[in-house]
């Protein structure tokens, strides 16, 4: 049984879908599913990031490794310190969610006295911005002077490029192999709502990704010419330093493995996960899995060295979460149990800690990450 939506956000979500419903007939009758996707999370005071509701934390869709613990981010600046201290640059944050990663990162980096200069946040979102900007400026006043947002990419920038949960929300293609080869499919309206529809693929870019993959008849599966587009971004932008990722997803091997026919795409509402994308359009967030090695491939072409890929368990522990969750005494059970047992959903494999991976590409850079030291799985993307 699923949360019953309240007057006023059922209300928005058929305004959404009126949108939707729009944009089909313009398109005379179709819309590839990346274009749906895309307008159901991002169109302008509609799209589930662009309108007011609360998606992070109990009271949203979801729980991310920030709103878990604050060693999340104190690792991570951890992580980072020495990317910093190379390159006297500064922090970008891609999709800067609650605000809450920005606070403990540059808390701990204070505390480390590393602070870079400028903390700048590229959010999409005007609502997320409003409540980044309110919590930065109530929480920590003293740091919110270092904490710029930004319209787009810098045109150079220098030091630490931050994504964490970032790349699983950009807009996938859906592609279903027929007996004929691949197909796109794409939304079309039925009745009142909204029906599945293939053509043939017309995009040559798609095309040569959909060609380059042996999949068998009623194979479905995501293809993301917008995180490759980003990436060539990225690495357009980044003079010197480090791009770091941190993400649910598997290397094209598991991705495209016989038994994922069905592909990664999922409805986020309420804590519950669903198969449907077309549910509540406007209240659902829509995300896909990501192919790190799509991933690395589009960053080594654009010019970006691969410096790591580890799962997040690796990673966090070999840049000190142990140590950190240790400042606590565990003789302080109050304070100490709540952070172990996020500790222990930040890295048990049932839990965050194999599913989610963190990749690293770089640029100009001498100094090595501590947090690739050991495990590293940068063998496992070819």
């Amino acid at each position: 049984m699923l949360p019953t939506p309240s007057p006023d956000a059922l209300a928005h979500s058929q305004r959404v879908t009126a949108h939707l419903q729009t944009l089909i007939r313009e398109a005379g009758g179709w819309i590839p599913f990346a274009r749906f996707m895309e307008a159901a999370l991002y169109a302008p005071g509609l799209g589930y990031y662009a309108a007011g509701a609360m998606k992070f934390g109990a009271a949203g869709d979801f729980v991310t490794a920030p709103e878990l613990t604050p060693l999340f981010g104190r690792t991570l600046a951890h992580a980072i310190a020495p990317v910093l201290a190379e390159t006297s640059g500064d922090i970008l944050e891609l999709g800067a969610g609650s605000g809450k990663l920005a606070l403990d990162v540059l808390g701990e980096l204070e505390r480390l006295n590393a602070l870079p200069a400028r903390y700048g946040i590229l959010e999409v979102s005007a609502d997320l911005r409003a409540r980044q900007q309110a919590r930065i400026a109530q929480e920590r006043p003293d740091l919110a002077r270092r904490v710029h947002w930004l319209d787009a990419l810098p045109a150079a920038f220098e030091g630490v490029i931050l994504g964490n949960e970032v790349f699983d929300a950009l807009p996938v293609e859906l592609l279903h192999w027929t007996a004929s080869g691949p197909q796109v499919r794409g939304v079309a309206l039925e009745a009142e709502g909204f029906a599945w529809q293939d053509r043939p693929i017309d995009d040559p870019a798609l095309r040569a990704r959909a060609e380059a993959l042996d999949l068998a008849p009623g194979y479905l599966t995501e293809i993301s010419l917008a995180a490759d587009a980003l990436i060539a971004a990225l690495a357009h932008s980044l003079q010197r330093g480090l791009i770091l990722l941190i993400d649910y997803g598997f290397s094209a091997s598991e991705y495209y493995h016989p038994q994922r026919h069905m592909g990664t795409l999922r409805a986020h509402y309420r804590h519950h996960a669903l198969d449907d994308p077309f549910y509540l359009p406007g209240l659902c967030d829509l995300t896909a899995h990501v192919d790190f090695s799509a991933l690395a491939q589009a960053g080594t072409e654009a010019g970006l060295d691969l410096t790591g890929y580890a799962s997040q368990a690796n990673f966090l522990l070999n840049a000190g979460l142990t140590e950190l969750l240790m400042q606590t005494p565990p003789a302080d059970a109050a304070a100490f149990l709540p952070q172990s047992n996020a500790v222990q959903r930040l890295v048990s494999p049932a839990e965050m800690g194999d599913l989610f991976k963190v990749m690293g590409l770089g640029k100009g850079l001498e100094v090595s990450l501590a947090g690739f030291a050991r495990g590293d799985r940068r063998h496992t993307l070819g």
